[in-house]
């Protein structure tokens, strides 16, 4: 991770068939496309690499978190249960739709801690989002339990974790609706794009027409096409497209030479006294994209990451003074911080997160670190990064 390491013949081939087509446009212009119908493609090739029956791209990650959750009805006041430890994106996803995204705590799988998410349903629940952060899965069984208890929908965003999988299922499918970010830092990448995937055809249908203006996409003459219902411009292009074609073909290389350059730095620090690893549930795997590992306390690992920066080790981070991925320093989100009027019920329900105390997720990020696994290192490299992270690890602790 990420993909654009590995660019090559492959993906320049299909990003020109797009070029000498001339349509960089997924919809219409049939006569000029010479047979080329990348999105198109691409989507089914990823209904085999995700065992699921219907996939939809869109335009990002969080495009495809708004369409799931549009597709599935849910909307204005509704509460959508998601975890503390993320991107912005999950909470902005869910707030463009008018509902409200309510914070629970993480466990020592670094997503959804089960009991936070029962503990957090009211009679406004509608759906509860597993985040799969840096490559990795929460208690999926118990999760699905919950949803299914409470007749609650369960999207999974495995936007960080395409090629892991719980009990032989690709993670994003076991959910009622999965969703994906293809841009340019994933393990396969698009530059920029998305997909919703589900077993469900109604879900589907609601999908592939919200993403593009409300079209049903009948026929072969999109003026004459009908508009079922509103829908907005989430259309990912030719372009992006045609590259991720070229990735998702390279997805089983990547995730070997992840696995590889995982398990020897992984073995490198295991024998250090005091490092422990994330959880990965009984019947999972990671998809090896990121090395998560927790130090004794919040001072320890953030002496390790600063070791880490002078022996130039880097791609590691301690998430807990993060701006982007961690609730404690999203201020803006606390203090309602919008350019448009935010409705009364969204402000009340994001009232209650911002003195809010999450001292589980804390206890858990303040001690991790996680560190990006990158494809273009050699075996010679990773063999010395893991030198130095030892080094680095002992000489702090």
């Amino acid at each position: 991770m990420p993909g654009f390491e590995l660019f090559g013949d492959l993906e320049r081939k299909e990003v020109n068939d797009v070029l000498d087509s001339g349509v960089l446009m997924r919809y219409g212009f049939d006569g000029m496309r010479k047979g080329h119908w990348k999105a198109k493609e691409l989507e089914t090739q990823l209904q085999g690499t995700f065992k699921t029956n219907h996939v939809q791209l869109v335009s990002s990650g969080t495009a495809a978190v708004s369409v799931a959750l549009a597709s599935a009805g849910v909307g204005a006041g509704d509460e959508v249960i998601m975890p503390t430890f993320t991107f912005v994106a999950s909470f902005e996803a869910i707030m463009m739709l008018g509902a409200i995204p309510v914070l629970v705590d993480i466990d020592d799988t670094l997503t959804l801690d089960p009991k936070a998410v029962e503990g957090a349903i009211t009679d406004k629940t509608k759906a509860v989002m597993i985040v799969q952060m840096c490559g990795s899965m929460g208690n999926m069984n118990a999760l699905q339990s919950i949803c299914t208890k409470h007749n609650l929908l369960f999207i999974e965003d495995a936007c960080q974790a395409i090629g892991g999988t719980y009990e032989g299922k690709p993670l994003g499918s076991i959910a009622d609706l999965g969703c994906f970010s293809f841009d340019f830092v994933k393990t396969i990448t698009c530059g920029e794009g998305g997909a919703v995937i589900t077993n469900n055809p109604e879900y589907y249908r609601n999908a592939d027409h919200y993403s593009d203006h409300g079209h049903d996409h009948v026929g072969n003459d999109r003026g004459a096409e009908t508009h079922p219902f509103l829908g907005y411009n989430f259309r990912i292009s030719e372009l992006h497209a045609a590259v991720g074609l070229a990735q998702v073909k390279r997805l089983p290389e990547f995730i070997s030479i992840q696995k590889r350059n995982y398990t020897m730095l992984r073995n490198a620090i295991s024998e250090i006294p005091g490092v422990t690893f994330r959880k990965v549930p009984e019947g999972g795997e990671e998809s090896y994209a990121f090395l998560n590992f927790f130090l004794p306390d919040l001072e320890s690992a953030r002496k390790v990451i600063d070791e880490f920066k002078i022996n130039e080790v880097d791609v590691c981070w301690n998430y807990f003074d993060n701006n982007w991925h961690y609730i404690r320093k999203w201020d803006h989100l606390k203090t309602q911080k919008s350019l448009f009027p935010l409705s009364s019920e969204m402000k009340q329900g994001l009232e209650n997160i911002q003195n809010k105390s999450f001292k589980q997720s804390n206890h858990y990020i303040g001690r991790n670190i996680s560190c990006l696994i990158k494809l273009s290192w050699t075996e010679d490299e990773v063999k010395k990064r893991a030198q130095l992270m030892v080094d680095s690890i002992k000489s702090t602790l």
